[in-house]
């Protein structure tokens, strides 16, 4: 993005934008920092439960490199993005961070990240989809910390008071909506399936397994003016309509997930880092399980999305940040990580000890999506066109517009924000 055009979309986006942008125009280090003696790295996450793995993670590191040590910063996520535009665009942000992938592309652009292609990173090593959401330009600027992929959760108590079986790696979208309908029951305020305006959890699933996408490969192009898209959506917005789900009024008044929690929702899909808190819950834990999405036209495809570490591309200590952000990420760090059972690591071959940490559960449909999975959308700043997204997409969910019309008005806004973006 050039450092002296930026169009501002929403309050936000452009602060952030604008601010990474200038940021951009300064001056940095040439060539690749290193003291060669004692060295302290900052290491920003956002997730306290992953602080002992990180901790475990960075002692490793140490061992093997005796001058470096590794000082673990945990911003919890409300605070942490606001934190890091700050001290990006002063230059201050810690030499190693955590990121997602709908912020990637703004901070690849603006020369936040250095490229990792020399640190010992081989992409093979990793699901292609996560390493594709990190690569800018030809280069892999982030290295996959973990992952996470969709599926179907139900309640099997329900499933059997109904005689319902239960879904099954074969299972389409009308035996999905069969099954969602079946389940409902009016009188004790019962659904089949909570058809929540989630993206990552639902539609952005549904618009890849109907053949479409919502925004193109490279970013520039919005998907939602397809029929495919179009098709995606209508998933969700017939099973409200039927009545097989709670109302859009209703998933607003309620947090969706709490339907499924409470027994008031038979199905409800969710991401793998659900699967540790439907353990410990103590009223659904024992009576669900998880199986694969149910597939559409094109098949039963799941978005991919998981965060990576980051080197800071003005870190005074470059060559040594760059180590750690890929020893993060590397074969050793996954298995640590695997082992918490918080997290699927995304390094490939150590995702078994997630997977065995709750047998209780057919966890490894998680894995097996990986043959199939999608990149989470994402362009260059794609928060000026996910705001519009849930403008318009409320309006679809409620009825107070079609699916039909809502999709034009989103593909050409949507449309706008991303051609604003390349300017």
């Amino acid at each position: 993005m050039p450092c002296t055009s930026l169009r501002a979309f929403g309050a936000l986006a452009a602060t952030a934008a604008a601010v990474l942008a200038l940021s951009a125009c300064s001056s940095t280090p040439s060539g690749e920092g290193s003291s060669g003696g004692d060295v302290t790295l900052s290491y920003a996450i956002w997730d306290e439960n992953q602080k002992p793995a990180m901790e475990d993670i960075a002692a490793a590191f140490t061992e093997e490199n005796p001058n470096v040590t590794i000082d673990i910063q945990v911003t919890p996520t409300k605070e942490y993005w606001t934190k890091l535009q700050t001290a990006a665009s002063g230059g201050a942000a810690a030499d190693v961070f955590w990121m997602n992938g709908p912020n990637f592309q703004l901070y690849a652009s603006n020369g936040q990240l250095a490229p990792l292609d020399d640190s010992a990173i081989d992409p093979a090593d990793y699901p292609e989809a996560l390493a594709e959401l990190y690569t800018f330009d030809g280069k892999l600027y982030g290295a996959p910390k973990d992952f996470d992929t969709v599926a179907l959760w139900y309640n099997t108590a329900l499933f059997d008071a109904a005689g319902v079986e239960y879904p099954t790696a074969d299972w389409t979208w009308d035996d999905l909506k069969d099954a969602a309908k079946k389940l409902t029951d009016p009188a004790k305020g019962q659904y089949g399936i909570a058809a929540s305006q989630y993206g990552q959890e639902n539609y952005y699933n549904s618009i890849a397994q109907a053949g479409g996408e919502v925004v193109s490969a490279d970013g520039t192009e919005s998907g939602y003016g397809s029929g495919e898209a179009l098709e995606g959506i209508e998933l969700w917005t017939d099973l409200i309509a039927s009545g097989s789900s709670p109302t859009a009024q209703q998933l607003t008044d309620t947090n969706p997930e709490d339907f499924f929690l409470s027994g008031k929702v038979a199905m409800f899909q969710n991401g793998s880092w659900a699967a540790g808190a439907y353990a410990d819950n103590a009223d659904i834990g024992g009576s669900v399980n998880v199986a694969p999405l149910s597939a559409g036209p094109e098949g039963n495809q799941s978005v991919i999305h998981g965060l990576a570490n980051v080197a800071n591309a003005k870190s005074p200590h470059l060559e040594e940040a760059k180590a750690f952000a890929a020893f993060a990420s590397g074969e050793q760090a996954a298995k640590i990580q695997a082992e918490t059972g918080t997290v699927i690591p995304a390094f490939n071959g150590t995702q078994q000890a997630w997977v065995d940490a709750l047998p209780q559960y057919d966890l490894q449909v998680y894995i097996d999506a990986l043959d199939t999975a999608v990149p989470y959308p994402v362009s260059k700043n794609t928060s000026a066109w996910t705001s519009i997204e849930s403008e318009v997409l409320s309006q679809v969910w409620s009825g107070a517009v079609s699916p039909k019309d809502g999709l034009q008005d989103l593909a050409e806004q949507m449309q706008a924000a991303l051609d604003a973006e390349q300017e």
